[in-house]
């Protein structure tokens, strides 16, 4: 089983989201500033500098649930081109798109054979490579697929906001701290209640991408 030792485990999931989140985040920024909005990039969010992405809930339930999420990036719709809808859309999509992308380019590695999982000690610790790697792929594609629920305030329901018309769509963006409330309700639940809404949602997906990229059936949870 992988990861069976869980203060390792704890720090290659940490090490993954930290690259995770920061390439999500920054990804968003760019697409923003591409399209006409500089806000994110005057406020330092374009950057691969973990610390100006991190946020303190998203980080506290990653470490108590697993799952967590950076500090959401400062766009102004109004001044996006293509408009709030569209341009929203774009800049929603960029985040799971740098998720997908970093999935991929890790996921090479292993499906190659090219690093094992046999630990090696580093400043007397033992690292392995391959959970590292797989620990990577394996929270990037969980970022991706999450933030693709089309669900206030995920990035899906950006995308779905392109489809949806006009009057729909600017009623929705009214009641997005209702959704933020829900989303959070959802998130305690499955820690604390058990609900497995979202882990039954998110979970076959990820392992059906997990398996098409590495070529493992088994996951960095030995499930």
């Amino acid at each position: 089983m992988l990861f069976a030792g869980l203060g390792i485990a704890t720090l290659y999931l940490i090490i993954a989201f930290l690259i995770g989140f920061t390439f999500h985040e920054a990804s968003h920024a760019l697409i923003a500033d591409r399209l006409g909005d500089p806000t994110a990039r005057l406020r330092g969010r374009l950057s691969l500098n973990p610390l100006r992405h991190m946020d303190r809930v998203g980080t506290l339930l990653l470490l108590v649930i697993g799952l967590g999420w950076g500090k959401p990036v400062p766009v102004d719709a109004l001044r996006l081109r293509y408009g709030p809808k569209v341009g929203m859309a774009l800049v929603g999509a960029a985040g799971p798109a740098a998720n997908l992308i970093l999935a991929v380019l890790f996921s090479l590695p292993l499906r190659l054979h090219w690093i094992a999982f046999r630990p090696t000690r580093i400043a007397g610790i033992p690292i392995s490579t391959g959970e590292l790697v797989a620990m990577i792929v394996w929270l990037n594609l969980a970022l991706a697929v999450f933030n693709l629920i089309p669900f206030g305030p995920l990035d899906g329901s950006r995308i779905v906001g392109a489809f949806l018309p006009d009057k729909l769509f600017f009623w929705l963006a009214r009641y997005e701290l209702v959704a933020l409330g829900i989303f959070l309700a959802l998130l305690v639940g499955e820690r604390f209640a058990g609900t497995g809404i979202l882990g039954n949602v998110l979970f076959p997906p990820v392992k059906l991408l997990w398996t098409g990229l590495t070529g493992f059936q088994f996951t960095p949870f030995g499930v």
